[in-house]
């Protein structure tokens, strides 16, 4: 069994229960028709970033989405993982490791040149399982936002 699968259109009805309780967890406030207009152009193909259905296609236990950039500063394509979920009865198990050392390998291939994360700051659990992956702060940095 292929633990990654690249999620397509009709896999919207599978991805979007899955999306939500990542947003409830995080307190995230959107509304079911914001979530499908911002998950579609990925399922669809956009050149900005893509979705994958972790476990069986018919069934999965969580996903992961990748956004891309391009960095000067490290040489080219860059991602960012904007979502990354897996169902609470299936944490702990490797499951988030195994994802990560699948996924890696692959985007190298394909030209990504560094991917980058943010992580709650007491999130001890997350940020270990991040550093066994090879991620680590950058120390003279920090993440900014704004919107709109």
């Amino acid at each position: 069994m292929n633990l990654l699968h690249l999620a397509r259109p009709d896999d919207i009805q599978t991805l979007l229960p899955l999306v939500e309780r990542f947003h409830e967890h995080h307190g995230i406030s959107q509304t079911d028709e914001k979530r499908h207009a911002a998950l579609m152009p990925l399922l669809e193909g956009i050149p900005h970033g893509m979705i994958y259905l972790i476990g069986p296609r018919k069934a999965p236990v969580g996903y992961i989405i990748i956004s891309l950039g391009y960095s000067v500063e490290l040489g080219g394509i860059e991602g960012f993982v904007d979502e990354f979920f897996i169902r609470e009865k299936i944490r702990g198990r490797g499951m988030g490791s195994e994802v990560l050392m699948t996924l890696l390998p692959a985007l190298k291939e394909n030209g990504i040149r560094a991917l980058h994360l943010e992580v709650e700051r007491d999130n001890e659990k997350a940020q270990r399982l991040y550093k066994r992956a090879g991620f680590e702060p950058r120390e003279n940095y920090m993440l900014m936002t704004r919107t709109r």
